[in-house]
């Protein structure tokens, strides 16, 4: 399955070519909250959430006395864009 063009809004994309995005991201995804998925970085670690409008991306002992550090990320915005957003870490 051929993903849309990067600068195409993440909303105009159906949800099996996010999934697959997501896996090609190197997330995995919850095996009971299918729209929460994982991501691990050497220097970080997020949570994902597909929600309804947004993607919320949840960095885990993140910032300044590892406290969590939480973004969201509207689907009108580009794939390439959230990408660069949530995948450059928090």
């Amino acid at each position: 399955m051929s993903l849309l063009p990067a600068d195409t809004p993440l909303y105009n994309h159906p949800l099996p070519q996010i999934e697959q995005w997501l896996k090609d991201q190197g997330c995995q995804q919850d095996e009971t909250q299918l729209h929460c998925w994982r991501v691990q970085r050497p220097d970080w670690q997020a949570e994902l959430w597909l929600d309804i409008e947004q993607i919320v991306v949840r960095y885990l002992e993140a910032g300044e006395n590892r406290q969590e550090i939480q973004r969201s990320f509207k689907y009108s915005l580009s794939r390439e864009d959230i990408e660069q957003a949530v995948f450059s870490g928090p």
